[in-house]
């Protein structure tokens, strides 16, 4: 049974933040801002081109986008405060020099150090500078709603990115809809209907691309199996190569098993103290103990 190492720490972290910048701030409002953004543009479009629509006897879009725009809503702001698999910190009585090891999919994992936490995270889990916080399946930090992106939120975020894609297109076409209706009154003196139309529609544009390109990129990834932060790593080193530091009889799978689940202890834990050998050459020594103990 070959063991291998965790692929998360070759993902390379972000440069620590500047010590007294008030980071925590700027990201809460920036993702304040976002709610806000979202009201705004939404109160413009059923105040104007969807009110105009349901005079016209237009019922359709104006029921859709009601239903849309408050599960957009609802989605964000819940995305905003969701647990993304957080695990808590360890002790600091673990040993950093021991080596645990894990068989997940009958393979067989070294669990990595984390320094920030104090504790050997599982697989698939890393540390995010921005939270200063282990996840578990990590997938990414959203700025957009200031929280990570992990194994407790990923379907909730999904859910986001996909009725934020429906409802950007729906509130595109009842804008283009109302400046086909309404392009008579190019020449005419009260505009108010038009401006208010395209002050929605531009945005809506925006979004709309934004939101189907992350929800092809999220697709793609889901369907191999592998994180957003995983599908970085194998675009930089090759897909299905190994890193250089590594001997050809130790893989590291890009593809990695499923989370634990949080605070889970592994069924089956080898511990050794390793105080003068690499991890991989104490994962090779805990293989042959392992032969050791099952023979």
């Amino acid at each position: 049974m070959p063991f291998l190492k965790d692929t998360m720490p070759l993902v390379k972290e972000p440069q620590q933040r500047p010590v007294g910048l008030p980071s925590w701030f700027l990201q809460s409002l920036f993702a304040a801002f976002n709610v806000m953004l979202l009201i705004i543009f939404s109160g413009l479009f059923f105040a104007f081109p969807c009110r105009w629509l349901a005079q016209k006897g237009e019922w359709a879009f104006p029921i859709v986008t009601s239903l849309l725009f408050i599960l957009t809503f609802v989605s964000l702001v819940s995305l905003n405060f969701s647990d993304p698999g957080i695990l808590h910190r360890g002790s600091m009585e673990e040993d950093p020099m021991m080596v645990p090891v894990v068989r997940v999919n009958h393979r067989a994992f070294c669990l990595q150090w984390c320094p920030k936490c104090c504790f050997h995270r599982p697989p698939r889990t890393y540390h995010c500078p921005w939270c200063n916080i282990c996840v578990e399946d990590f997938d990414h930090h959203c700025k957009w709603v200031n929280n990570c992106i992990g194994h407790r939120n990923f379907r909730l975020f999904m859910l986001l990115v996909l009725s934020l894609c429906l409802y950007s297109g729906t509130l595109l076409g009842a804008c283009l809809l109302v400046l086909v209706r309404t392009s008579h009154l190019l020449f005419s003196t009260d505009k108010t209907m038009l401006v208010h139309s395209m002050l929605v529609a531009v945005p809506a544009a925006g979004f709309l691309v934004r939101s189907f390109l992350l929800l092809l990129t999220q697709a793609k990834s889901v369907s191999a199996g592998e994180r957003s932060c995983e599908s970085k790593v194998c675009d930089m080193q090759g897909c299905g190569q190994t890193s250089c530091t590594f001997p050809a009889s130790v893989h590291l799978p890009f593809h990695c098993p499923p989370p634990l689940g949080l605070q889970q202890r592994p069924h089956c834990l080898q511990k050794r103290s390793v105080h003068s050998l690499s991890c991989v050459q104490g994962c090779v020594y805990l293989r042959a103990e392992c032969r050791r103990e099952e023979g």
